[in-house]
Order: C-alpha cells, then sequence, then structure tokens
C-alpha cells in the first residue's frame, strides 16, 4: 500500500503554558512558534482532546461491553445501538481522534521550522510524536483501519485532498509510528512520567506507545525492547504500593500517561463523569446503597453503575480470595457495612470512586497507562517469542505484588490464557478491556458467552469488535471510506 506521508494542520493554539490551560486564540503557525516556549504552549494544544474522549461513554464502550463488566445503561452505546448512521459515542471518537492528530500534526511541522538549538528541537519533536502516536493507536484500535496522514492543513486545498482520503492498512499506520518513535524517543529524558514536569508525554509514554503498537502489529521482538526500556526506568514492580491505584491519587510513580482532571468548589474545574457509573447509588447525604460512606460525600449524582460479570467475580476474582485487588475492584460492603443490594453482584469498588464528588463532577484523573501493564505486556511478548519461563516471570511480578503467588507453568496455552485473565484482573476499568480482547480476536465470542446483559447479548454482532465510521464522514470522504463489515451485516 502506497503510504501518504504529509505533514497535517492546525493553526497553533496559544496562551500558557499549563495543561490545565485552555488556549483561547489562534495564530499562523508560520510565524508564531519561534522560542521554546512557544512550541511548548502549542504542544499543550495536543492534550486537549483528550478530555473529551475520556468520560463515562468511553469507560461504558471499552469495558462495559466486554467479558468483565456489564452497564443496564440507558446511554445507546452501552446496548450496541450504534450503526454507520447512528454512531453514538462513535462521532465524538473519531473527530477528537483526529482533533488530536490535527494538533500534533500543526505543532510537529512548526517545531521543524522553528529557530531553535537541535537538541531542544528534538526532545520538543519527540513529545508531539508520541502524542500523535497515542492518537493514531486510539483510532486505528476503536475504528481498523482509518486514513494516515501527518499533513498540516494550512490552506483549503490541503483539507479538501486530505479530507478524501480512505481507509488505509492499519498494520502500515503502526509501522510507520514505530518506527518514528524509536528514532525519536531517545531524545525525551529516560525519566518516569511522574518526574516530568508537569506529568506530560515523555520517554515512558513514548515506550509504551512503541510497545502497544508493535503487539497489534506482532512485532513481539520490537515490543519486547521496548518494555525492556521501560523496566530500566521503572524498576521492581514491588516498590510501587497497590493502593496507589485508586484513581483518587493522582499522579502516581506507577503512572505512565494520566488524563489530567481537576475539581475544586471555588477554582479551575476540568472534569470528567466517569465515576457517577463507577459509585453505588447515592440514597441520600452521604448514604450510599444504605451505607453511610462521609468521604464520598453528600452531593454526588450517581447514575446506573457499571457491574462486573458473573464470570469476573465468580471465575476470575473470587471474592475471598487471596487476590489483594479484589476489595479495590469490587465492593459487597464498606468499612464492614453490607450494602443493602449488592449482596449478589458487587458495586464497581473504590479503586473507582471519586470523594466529595459534586453533582457528576468527577475531579478524578483516568489513567491511561501504568507500570503493571506494561509487565504483563511482556509477559505477553515472551510467550509470543517461546521464552515461556521469562514469560511467567513477568507474569508473577504482577501477580506477587497483589498477593496470589506464583504461577505454575502448565503449557503454552494455558499460560497465555493466564495472561489475559491476569490483565482483566490487574487492569479492570481501565479502558483497556475491549482493545486487549479485539488484539487477541476473542472479543465477540468472550463477550457473548460472558455478559449478564441480555440486551448485548441479543444484538452484538462481529462488527462490532470496532466502532462504524461515521456516515457523516464517508460522506464528506466522496465515499472514499467506507463501512463494509457493517453493510455485511445490514447496518
Amino acid at each position: 500500500m502506497k503510504r501518504l506521508v504529509f505533514t497535517f494542520m492546525m493553526f497553533g493554539l496559544v496562551t500558557g503554558c499549563s495543561l490545565d490551560e485552555v488556549p483561547s486564540s489562534f495564530v499562523n503557525t508560520g510565524n508564531y512558534y519561534q522560542t521554546e516556549s512557544q512550541l511548548v504552549t502549542g504542544l499543550n494544544s495536543c492534550y486537549i482532546p483528550l478530555r473529551s474522549i475520556y468520560n463515562y461513554t468511553y469507560l461504558i464502550a471499552t469495558e462495559g461491553i466486554t467479558d468483565l463488566m456489564w452497564i443496564a445503561s440507558g446511554t445507546l452505546d452501552a446496548q450496541l445501538d450504534i450503526s454507520p448512521a447512528q454512531p453514538r459515542f462513535g462521532q465524538t471518537m473519531w473527530t477528537q481522534g483526529y482533533r488530536g492528530v490535527m494538533y500534533c500534526n500543526s505543532i510537529i511541522e512548526a517545531i521543524k521550522r522553528a529557530p531553535v538549538e537541535e537538541e531542544v528541537k528534538n526532545r520538543l519533536l519527540a513529545e508531539g510524536m508520541v502524542m500523535r502516536a497515542y492518537y493514531y493507536w486510539f483510532l486505528t484500535c476503536t475504528f481498523g483501519d482509518v486514513p494516515f496522514y501527518t499533513e498540516d492543513i494550512v490552506n483549503v486545498e490541503v483539507l479538501e485532498r486530505v479530507s478524501k482520503l480512505g481507509r488505509m492498512d492499519a498494520v502500515g499506520t503502526r509501522n510507520y509510528l514505530i518506527e518514528e518513535l524509536i528514532r525519536y524517543v531517545p531524545h525525551l529524558p529516560q525519566v518516569r512520567t511522574n518526574d516530568v514536569a508537569g506529568n506530560r508525554s515523555g520517554a515512558a509514554m513514548g515506550w509504551m506507545m512503541i510497545g502497544k503498537l508493535a503487539q497489534w502489529n506482532k512485532r513481539w521482538d520490537v515490543a519486547r525492547d521496548a518494555m525492556d526500556k521501560l523496566e530500566a526506568i521503572y524498576g521492581d514492580l514491588s516498590q510501587y504500593p497497590l493502593t496507589d491505584i485508586m484513581l483518587k491519587n493522582k499522579n502516581i510513580r506507577e503512572s505512565i500517561f494520566e488524563i489530567q482532571y481537576l475539581y475544586d468548589a471555588t477554582g479551575l474545574q476540568v472534569t470528567t463523569n466517569s465515576a457517577a457509573i463507577c459509585m453505588p447509588p447515592r440514597n441520600s447525604g452521604s448514604t450510599y446503597d444504605g451505607v453511610n460512606i462521609p468521604e464520598l460525600g453528600a452531593n454526588a449524582t450517581t447514575w446506573t453503575p457499571l457491574r462486573p460479570t458473573n464470570y469476573f467475580f465468580q471465575s476470575l476474582q473470587r471474592r475471598n480470595s487471596a487476590d489483594l485487588r479484589t476489595t479495590l475492584n469490587m465492593a459487597w460492603e464498606y468499612n464492614g457495612q453490607a450494602f443493602r443490594t449488592a449482596t449478589n453482584v458487587p458495586w464497581p469498588g473504590p479503586k473507582f470512586w471519586s470523594f466529595n464528588m459534586f453533582n457528576v463532577a468527577d475531579g478524578n484523573n483516568q489513567r491511561v497507562f501504568r507500570y503493571a501493564d506494561a509487565l504483563l505486556m511482556q509477559a505477553e511478548n515472551y510467550l509470543e517469542l517461546g521464552n515461556t519461563t521469562r514469560s511467567v516471570e513477568y507474569l508473577d511480578k504482577v501477580r506477587q505484588r497483589a498477593g496470589t503467588g506464583s504461577y505454575t507453568f502448565r503449557n503454552r496455552e494455558a499460560l497465555l490464557d493466564e495472561i489475559q485473565r491476569e490483565r482483566g484482573r490487574e487492569l479492570l476499568g481501565e479502558y483497556q478491556r475491549k482493545y486487549d480482547m479485539v488484539r487477541w480476536g476473542n472479543w465477540y465470542q468472550m463477550t457473548y458467552d460472558y455478559t449478564d446483559y441480555a440486551t448485548v447479548k441479543n444484538r452484538i454482532l462481529p462488527c462490532h469488535e470496532y466502532y462504524p465510521i461515521p456516515d457523516m464522514e464517508v460522506v464528506k470522504s466522496d465515499y472514499n471510506l467506507d463501512n463494509k463489515a457493517y453493510e455485511a451485516y445490514g447496518k
């Protein structure tokens, strides 16, 4: 396939260097970006679309329609009531994903032109390229083959040309991004994200993106080498407390990338609403499903919650198991008091709760990647490379922190199954499960077999592994884009 390598657009958003500040004006990138501080301002724009993606609907799309969780929500994405004509949250994901691409492409080209020292230029280019790789990872995970371009859209003619692109091979897109990142990530300080000023996307996020993209392309040696780089940065997992993974803890040392949110009753409010579907229902005051929980406050608005499937809490992570994550992931009780209606099916656990939430304003950061994820990726890398001994070694790093002990190897198939199950236990509710399952090729069957939501079981089709490209975008492309997988099912 011919790879279109353009340069893609934006007129740079400016004002301020904090990721908590929203740029308020546009200027021409050709004459504004002259200094490092101005370039950092432009890079800030690359983070803005993330806040429109990471909300409760995205959580439903990636976690609530899998083998691990379900939700009887009126949100139509939760019912798989999606089609090219009615893409639901798919429209937001497409729009914001490509908005992120647009911002990244624009500032990358501005950095290339800027009269700054080569060392500074390479470091700033690396940050922009890491974020561009993230958006294409997100888009290919969500939609499959999508248009790929790196062109800076500086005029209507360029926009017209780019808007007519059709689907492009996701494998080729990922390979391009992998090679670009391998070249530029070494220019970033090789430190944990927690040690980067402002918790910006740095080397750790870069190596993680290489690993994620490479696993999709089954380039297991490339993914292994990238995880080696992360291990050199992060070290022994046991130094990072398991309780830190609760979302109320922001920018933990184990974190590789988080979406920055903030709620202050009298100050800055940049919030998501994910916790509204992750808490027990509030009765009144600070009483939640019959239990007084002062930490959650008396002003939260809770919606129909996500629930773990019977498969998850009866097979993967049982209530009385030795697994220390159980009471973080699920809640049958709180402080020794049983919830009124969670006798059989638990609520999502305190890992996901937002403390002192006002209405649905959830100020928790949303965690995209953390180090335990990388170690489980390494377990899978070594398994696929034929080294089961090293695979078990990395699996055990995560299991031992969770208190579940060492894994006893039986055969390759059982080890792969255990890695997949362990990813479910460790990363529950962290926007990962559907993408993992689609990559493994088992999302449709496992979700059909294990969902506890009859509506999903009745509606699920193999084409639902990816969202459809919205019809509006297909028309804009002069029908160069398509939804053949959905058309095969009359959608």
